[in-house]
């Protein structure tokens, strides 16, 4: 490992970044060496742009990728090479503003019922119930679940930020007969080939591909739907979209009124959750 590489993971360590993204700042800065073939801190700063017009024009990489890397790079020289100031004119394709295809519970209802594997179903009907991130639904734990309470912990999400997320009747119902049923022991979805490590993201991804297929949803969208449908589905219900800021983790409230006008081009279903929660006790094996 190069002092430089050593330098740039304590300055992260140091800010608290997690793991994922120390990775991807890596990949980025590693990415950019490679292409001059010379340490990051030999570069000027039109190579620096000549390497953001490569990404682009060259590699085709999204608005979203060009800036997780142009977030890497900037790190790297402001904070650990101390640049001054990081005045490099890049561009790169804008966002795109586009409304998500938001399932209605009737659509998740069928989804989740297309899931023929009981641990599956757990997991996505948490990932619905709870409103959670990917990452935060794989790194469940069975400590995790307050019933007396009736909470879910989520530990160190987005941000590094723990929070409490309010578990239904009939989903806590679900978990316990989980629970029950599988007898996990620290990780609530452990992984099947490494029990002592929980779950992959991408293997948490493919379940949902699946079901989706098995139902017949057309609608475009990962496992990240459920989180979206979570949002929009509580606001038809009423909560306030603080209380929903809360419950999802958003730092920032506009975040989270996002679905508010999201909401108003796309027709609800207010199908009761209880009714999701029936088919996890039909047990079809796996």
């Amino acid at each position: 490992m190069t002092i430089l590489r050593q330098q740039m993971i304590a300055a992260m360590q140091q800010r608290g970044f997690s793991d994922r993204t120390q990775q991807s700042y890596l990949g980025a800065v590693q990415g950019l060496a490679g292409y001059f073939h010379k340490p990051p801190d030999q570069l000027q700063a039109e190579q620096l742009q000549a390497y953001f017009v490569y990404l682009v024009q060259e590699r085709h990489l999204s608005g979203a990728t060009c800036r997780l890397y142009l977030n890497g790079i900037r790190f790297l020289y402001l904070q650990v090479l101390h640049w001054e100031q990081f005045d490099v004119p890049i561009v790169y394709p804008r966002r795109k503003q586009k409304i998500p295809e938001l399932l209605t519970r009737q659509e998740v209802k069928r989804l989740i019922e297309a899931c023929p594997n009981p641990r599956h179903r757990m997991l996505l009907l948490i990932c619905y119930g709870c409103g959670l991130r990917v990452s935060e639904l794989v790194a469940l734990k069975v400590r995790d679940i307050d019933g007396e309470r009736q909470l879910l912990r989520v530990t160190q999400g987005k941000g590094r930020k723990d929070r409490a997320v309010v578990l239904s009747v009939s989903l806590l119902a679900a978990l316990r007969h989980y629970w029950s049923r599988y007898r996990p022991g620290y990780w609530l979805f452990p992984n099947p080939q490494r029990p002592e490590d929980h779950l992959s993201i991408s293997s948490a991804q493919k379940v949902y591909t699946q079901a989706k297929r098995r139902s017949g949803l057309e609608k475009e969208g990962g496992i990240h739907s459920l989180r979206h449908a979570y949002a929009t589905h509580q606001l038809e219900n009423g909560l306030p979209v603080h209380q929903l800021q809360q419950q999802l983790g958003h730092s920032k409230l506009r975040t989270t009124q996002r679905y508010i006008h999201w909401m108003s081009n796309t027709p609800g279903s207010l199908t009761p959750v209880s009714d999701l929660v029936g088919p996890l006790a039909v047990d079809h094996g796996g």
